[in-house]
């Protein structure tokens, strides 16, 4: 496994919080309209940055009172360049408002962060497409040249690490961890699934990681699974293998919808907070491991909350 310049405390254990669904939040809670799901253009002026600042101390300060340690994700999903241009920013000022993200970051850490709960600054990426179809599949090596200018930038930032989250299939997955190594900086592969508890190539989830770590010398951190709602995914855990190992992330969806019905919806699908929440414990409970909680569409803080309590409980009751 790579040796980075920075440590990860959530790999020595310990619940980590992170937030939930920001894009859905702010399109139907706080009725914004965010143009291909782009957070990070909210950044441009003081009214959007003070909404980003609202929706991340909310979250900060319920790891802070319940006593967890929390990863602050940036809300840069789609700041690389493909979205970027689409949006109409320049090379630099898309390098200029990823780095603006991460000092928000670090300025929600200055303002929570208490000795023994660690708070991490993650740089967010997201795929070149779409969160939910793999469309025209990158080679590793082209994956890696696209995602290396956003992960370069981080890395001359106070982010500790790389968070790819929607990941749907394993050449993007190796060609960011590649970019990441070369950076010197941490990386956590977020892989989506289908219903059937598969990426959205077909490939199974074991697959998967067992295929990036064979390509990349195991040098991601942990990976992750999210935006599916854990009744796509919680058997396939089940599978045999080393690999279960490196999985030690969760942030699901609300609603049981698949993403082509999640893609067609009109109207916002919250699901049940308090079920999310035990079916978060369930897993949990059965995979001591996963350690790191949040949420993905559909999620506020509330389900966060919810998360926050019931695995808390969770691991009292494992440690009693």
């Amino acid at each position: 496994m790579a040796k980075y310049r920075k440590h990860l405390p959530q790999l020595d254990g310990g619940l980590y919080l992170t937030d939930s669904g920001l894009e859905t939040t702010l399109i139907f809670h706080d009725n914004i309209d965010l143009p291909y799901f782009a957070a990070f253009d909210l950044l441009r002026d003081k009214g959007g940055k003070a909404i980003l600042r609202k929706y991340y101390r909310l979250h900060a300060k319920t790891a802070r009172t319940d006593g967890t340690g929390f990863i602050l994700e940036s809300p840069t999903w789609r700041a690389s360049p493909d979205w970027g241009r689409k949006l109409g920013y320049s090379p630099e000022a898309l390098a200029a408002i990823n780095r603006e993200a991460i000092e928000l970051m670090a300025e929600v850490r200055g303002e929570f962060r208490n000795p023994g709960q660690p708070m991490v600054i993650s740089g967010n990426l997201g795929p070149r497409g779409d969160g939910y179809d793999p469309g025209e599949i990158m080679s590793p090596e082209q994956a890696q040249i696209y995602h290396c200018e956003q992960i370069g930038v981080f890395s001359h930032t106070d982010a500790d690490m790389i968070t790819a989250l929607t990941i749907t299939n394993t050449p993007e997955a190796i060609g960011i961890v590649r970019a990441a190594k070369e950076a010197g900086m941490p990386v956590v592969i977020g892989f989506t699934v289908e219903t059937d508890g598969k990426l959205p190539t077909g490939q199974a989830l074991s697959e998967a990681v067992r295929e990036v770590d064979e390509a990349t010398d195991q040098a991601s951190a942990y990976y992750m699974i999210n935006c599916a709602h854990p009744s796509h995914f919680a058997t396939k855990l089940d599978v045999a293998g080393d690999w279960i190992g490196r999985m030690r992330g969760i942030r699901a969806n609300a609603s049981h919808c698949s993403h082509a019905e999640l893609d067609e919806a009109t109207a916002l699908d919250a699901g049940d907070p308090a079920q999310l929440a035990t079916e978060y414990s369930d897993l949990i409970r059965r995979f001591g491991q996963i350690n790191v909680l949040g949420g993905c569409c559909g999620t506020d803080h509330r389900h966060i909350v919810q998360i926050s309590a019931a695995c808390r409980e969770t691991v009292k009751a494992a440690a009693a």
